[in-house]
Parts: structure tokens; C-alpha cells; sequence
């Protein structure tokens, strides 16, 4: 129960300073952390510790890609590790596929928002196409107007992930 309301507080400052200053401040990442383990330690011994290490790392290792790929920010990883600590590898495992899921779904709902809709789903399928095969060069995305670029605060999308994967337990 301390660790489901520290967590949510968490959470929910984390999504206002992401929404209103686009960052994730180390100031509250660190102590929430940190205080996970303690907490988990307190209350489930060295089991605890060790499954609350495991959480942080697992959140960690999970948006380690997008982060080094310039995707997201630190800040998304340390609050996905957040959770973690918090909660344990499974939970985060959970948060991260409906984090997954609900950033998408934002992703999308603003594509098809933009002017340029149909130029930027062809960039998704021709970057998608890629993967697989090997396909020609094409310069689609420098027909875009760079200044329509099409971001969120993904906080939103990990806060509503833990959310999700809270209220399936």
C-alpha cells in the first residue's frame, strides 16, 4: 500500500513536469528509487532488495534501445526503472506493453492529426520495409516540414502504462 501511494506520487509528478517542462528530473527519480529498495527491503528482506534491483534493472534494459536510438529521453528510462523498483520485473514487464500499446495509439492519434498524414505513414512503411528487405534510399521524411515534427511527452504514455498494468493485477 506505501509503495503503490510513493509510486503513483511519483508517477504523477513525473507526468506534470514532462507535460509542462518536457523533462523527468533527476531530483525525483533518484529518491523514488531509492526509496523502492529501502522499502522493499524493510519489507520483504533481501528477497525484496533483490527483486526491487531486478524491477529497476528490467525497466531500465527495456527502453535502453529507444534511448541510445534518440527516441526518448533519460528521464522515460530512469521512470520505467522507477517502476520497477517499485514494483518488480513482472510488473514493469506489463507497464511496458501497455506503455507500448498507449504510446502508439497517441503516436497515431497525432499522425492523423498532422498535414502530412499520408507522407508519414509511407515513411513508416518504407522504414518497417527496411527491416526485412533491403530496399532503395529514399529521402521521404526531408519532404516533411521539420518544423511540424510530431512529438509527446512519453511520460504520458509510461504513466497510463503502470496505470493499465495496476488495474490488471
Amino acid at each position: 500500500m506505501v509503495a503503490d501511494i510513493l509510486l503513483l506520487t511519483t508517477l504523477l509528478i513525473c507526468l506534470y513536469t514532462d507535460i509542462r517542462f518536457k523533462k523527468i528530473y533527476n531530483a525525483v527519480t533518484f529518491p523514488a528509487i531509492i526509496a523502492a529498495v529501502i522499502l522493499n527491503l524493510y519489507l520483504y528482506g533481501l528477497k525484496g532488495g533483490f527483486e526491487s534491483i531486478k524491477g529497476l534493472l528490467t525497466g531500465i534494459a527495456l527502453l535502453f534501445v529507444p534511448f541510445v536510438m534518440g527516441g526518448i529521453g533519460a528521464g522515460d528510462v530512469k521512470l520505467l526503472g522507477v517502476i520497477g523498483a517499485f514494483k518488480g520485473p513482472e510488473f514493469v514487464w506489463i507497464s511496458f506493453l501497455a506503455m507500448a500499446i498507449t504510446g502508439g495509439v497517441i503516436s497515431l492519434a497525432i499522425m492523423v492529426r498532422s498535414k502530412n498524414f499520408a507522407l508519414r505513414l509511407k515513411a513508416v512503411f518504407y522504414t518497417l520495409l527496411s527491416l526485412f528487405f533491403r530496399t532503395p534510399k529514399m529521402q521521404i521524411l526531408d519532404t516533411i516540414d521539420s518544423s511540424s515534427a510530431l512529438t509527446f511527452p512519453y511520460g504520458i504514455a509510461i504513466t497510463a502504462g503502470a496505470v493499465i498494468a495496476y488495474l490488471l493485477r
